[in-house]
């Protein structure tokens, strides 16, 4: 991790100014697997909090595996406060599953690119769920995720850079560490904002 704090301060001194004042940022790490990506998806335009309260409904109800969830109707799902949505798309994940379509075990040998490749085609995972998998549970040392909100307000603020496009011709400066950077600009929002989460 010094490394790249290191490389990334020589980048850009914001880097060196959030740590002078609060420190360094937490590395989130998750398990590989299908509960994580169950999670991932509650978290889709959610707080982390409130997803996490539903995931552990979901946990208290069931063992939270593929067979499980697609035997759960949609009423069930609703009772423990997931919408139709994402009631939607965890069936379409377990069914994936089920149906030898997708191997979320072999992920971890692939390349970034391969598991965006394999995880896209499915429907209601997009690339800031899969973002998040790769940096948390495959510890992908080189993403940004721009589908974020709370990194694209940081970038607007620290850096005065409001446009996606030059945001994404920007961050390529600090490749191959942006995941780095990217933990260091959520603890700087969290921080700010006298906000604790659990990844």
């Amino acid at each position: 991790m010094q490394e790249a704090i290191n490389y990334l301060s020589e980048k850009n001194p914001i880097f060196q100014r959030i740590i002078q004042e609060y420190g360094l940022p937490p590395i989130p790490k998750r398990p590989q697997g299908f509960e994580t990506l169950v999670l991932l998806i509650l978290e889709q335009q959610v707080s982390i909090d409130s997803a996490k309260a539903t995931f552990l409904k979901i946990k208290a109800y069931i063992v939270c595996t593929p067979e499980t969830v697609v035997s759960l109707s949609d009423e069930e799902f609703r009772a423990l406060g997931v919408s139709r949505q994402k009631t939607t798309y965890i069936k379409i994940l377990a069914s994936a599953i089920l149906n030898n379509e997708i191997n979320i075990e072999s992920l971890a040998s692939k390349s970034a690119k391969e598991v965006r490749e394999e995880l896209i085609k499915l429907k209601g995972i997009g690339n800031w769920t899969i973002d998040i998998y790769l940096m948390f549970c495959l510890q992908e040392p080189d993403l940004i995720p721009l589908g974020d909100i709370a990194v694209v307000n940081t970038i607007k603020e620290l850096l005065d850079i409001h446009d996606k496009e030059e945001m994404e011709n920007y961050t390529t400066q600090w490749s191959p560490y942006r995941s780095y950077a990217t933990y260091l600009l959520w603890h700087y929002y969290l921080k700010k904002r006298k906000r604790t989460i659990t990844y």
